[in-house]
Parts: structure tokens; C-alpha cells; sequence
């Protein structure tokens, strides 16, 4: 019984590896894509809905100005083999090791008949620099003539003061597939106005 739970997770190991592993895309540079036969709001319908499809919450839209940032959201985990937000081998192992999260930003303008999308990602590292570390706990100091030696370090996580998260740069990879899918979205779309 002992070996098959030891090739079980062997497996799961191997293919969670694989799966990380195989996500390097060759992606190229993040160009602003433009489409054509396009209205503001069908554009912006249309990164709001990619957007959504890949878990990011929008926290402001303005279609006024063309532009669309989403709330900041956590890295995919290897069990969260649904979530598309990482893309790369290198990012979706920070993304299991490290508290990563990624901020869209979108800015839609109009060019010459066409609509532009240009995509920034922002990817942020949490810090937790600051903890409060309770040296000997009250156990400690009721029996500390009797040998016995405990040790706590208390991290509250929930303290604003003690989080702190480091920007990490630009994700190029997840700002050119958002593009793509955008892209993608809007084909579909004036593929079912000519059906």
C-alpha cells in the first residue's frame, strides 16, 4: 500500500512538473494589436470579457478614455489547473514558490478606422519583512528549569504594516496572450455578425 501512494504521488509530481515545464510559449514582443470594423464598446466588451475568462476582476473601466485595470490576482498554483494566468515555466514555478500577483492594465484607443489594445502587466512579490517574533513562548517560561525549550515566531498576515509587495516588473508573456485572446474574442464576434 505504501508503494502505490509513494508512484501516486511520483506521478502527480511528474506530471505537475511536465505541465509547468511545457508552458513556455515562444511569445514575442508586446505590440499594441489593432483590429478593424470595431466600436469602442465592442472593444472594451471585448477585453473585459478575456479578462473575466481568465479570473481577473476589473476594478475600473472608463469607455470614456478606453482604459481597464483589473484588482491584483494571486498567481495559479499547481492544483489550479484551470487558471490560465501564468504563462511560462519560470513563472508558474515563482508563482508555486512565492505569493505573486498580476495587475492588467489596458488602454483602447482609435487609429485610422481601427481600434488598438496595448496591454501592461504589472507582477508584484509579497514581502514580509517586519513579523513579530515571540522568542520563548509562555511555555518556555513556566518550565525553563525543567529542560524543556520551546520557540514561537508568530507572523500576522493580516497587518497592513508587514505587508509589503515588491514590483517584479512587466509580464510580457501574460500581456502578449492577452492580446491574443483579445484578438481571438473579436474574430468570433464579427464571424457570428457575417452568420
Amino acid at each position: 500500500m505504501n508503494t502505490l501512494k509513494l508512484l501516486l504521488i511520483a506521478a502527480c509530481a511528474a506530471l505537475t512538473l511536465s505541465a509547468g515545464c511545457s508552458g513556455d510559449k515562444q511569445v514575442k514582443a508586446v505590440e499594441p494589436v489593432c483590429v478593424a470594423d470595431v466600436n469602442k464598446s465592442q472593444a472594451m466588451q471585448a477585453g473585459e470579457d478575456v479578462l473575466g475568462k481568465m479570473h481577473f476582476t476589473i476594478e475600473k473601466a472608463d469607455a470614456d478614455t478606453g482604459y481597464i485595470r483589473t484588482r491584483p490576482l494571486q498567481g495559479a498554483q499547481f492544483f489550479e489547473f484551470w487558471r490560465n494566468d501564468v504563462v511560462g515555466g519560470a513563472n508558474w514555478a515563482e508563482s508555486n514558490i512565492q505569493n505573486i500577483r498580476r495587475i492588467v492594465e489596458l488602454n483602447i484607443t482609435g487609429q485610422q478606422g481601427q481600434i488598438c489594445y496595448s496591454c501592461n502587466v504589472k507582477t508584484q512579490r509579497l514581502s514580509l519583512s517586519d513579523y513579530k517574533d515571540t522568542k520563548h513562548s509562555q511555555t518556555y517560561d513556566k518550565f525553563a528549569g525543567s529542560g524543556i525549550r520551546s520557540s514561537k515566531q508568530r507572523v500576522d498576515l493580516g497587518s497592513a504594516e508587514q505587508k509589503t509587495w515588491i514590483d517584479l516588473g512587466q509580464d510580457e508573456k501574460l500581456a502578449t496572450v492577452i492580446l491574443q485572446q483579445i484578438e481571438k474574442q473579436i474574430a468570433r464576434q464579427q464571424k457570428r455578425k457575417v452568420l
